[in-house]
């Protein structure tokens, strides 16, 4: 049976998050609530010491969970919109392009020997299901996040997962990576999530690495990078529930000034 994507939430709340999520370990835990459902960062970011001037290249960890707070079935996530300080970067300029095309319908295993070379991160995800009048279940399966290509300030990234619910299915989602000059914020990420199994599936977990280091033209590059000048990064933006729930997010993460 081939359900609507059960992982599109996680996929794109992961992406979503990823960049914002770069506090350094589980001492910076945040979770925001909002009625009944709350998001859970405990995310971190390699090295922890960073310029400040110039920036460096890193690699971001985005570990979360997505719960109630009387601990039924979340409600599923309708979109999601950040924004993060400009002291983080993303570059895909001169990495290997994958096209949605070239890896739909395909099992985790192709599609990384299809676009092995366009590859900026992977992990997993965990959703929930709760189909009306059945017991509810949990799936897990990996996630492949790639570089979809550059045009002019946008980015845009593909996320590959492959999951049994309960029929092995693969999905592919498009999101919107885009470079702003808004004050103390440099980055725009944006992504508008449809209905999950017909508004039965919902993420309840997200572990995700990404960074890749890489040489374009003789130069050594980074797919993401930071600088540290005042010892404080800010994130800031919302995520929207089906539910009509508007969870706010405003996150301060410390780092540590070098040079």
């Amino acid at each position: 049976m081939n359900r609507k994507p059960l992982l599109l939430a996680a996929l794109v709340a992961m992406l979503a998050l990823t960049l914002a999520a770069v506090a350094l370990g589980s001492p910076n835990r945040k979770i925001w609530c909002a009625g009944n459902i709350c998001i859970a960062d405990d995310g971190g970011i390699s090295p922890e010491a960073l310029p400040k001037h110039g920036k460096a290249p890193v690699t971001a960890r985005l570990n979360g969970e997505v719960s109630t707070r009387d601990g039924s079935h979340p409600t599923p996530f309708k979109s999601m919109d950040l924004k993060i300080d400009k002291t983080i970067s993303l570059d895909a300029e001169g990495l290997p392009v994958c096209h949605k095309g070239q890896i739909a319908a395909s099992t985790t295993a192709t599609v990384k020997q299809v676009c092995g070379d366009a590859i900026v991160g992977s992990g997993e995800a965990e959703v929930e299901v709760a189909f009306p009048e059945q017991t509810p279940f949990r799936a897990t399966g990996p996630l492949v996040l790639f570089n979809g290509g550059v045009k002019g300030a946008v980015t845009t990234l593909l996320l590959h997962a492959y999951v049994n619910v309960p029929a092995p299915t693969a999905i592919v989602v498009k999101a919107k990576i885009t470079k702003i000059h808004e004050g103390q914020f440099g980055m725009r990420i944006q992504a508008d999530i449809p209905k999950i199994a017909g508004g039965a599936g919902s993420v309840t977990m997200f572990d995700l690495r990404v960074g890749r280091r890489y040489t374009y033209k003789g130069k050594k590059k980074s797919f993401l990078s930071a600088s540290c000048p005042t010892g404080i990064w800010v994130a800031k933006g919302q995520a929207s529930f089906k539910d009509g729930t508007t969870l706010g997010i405003n996150h301060l993460f410390p780092c540590i000034p070098k040079g």
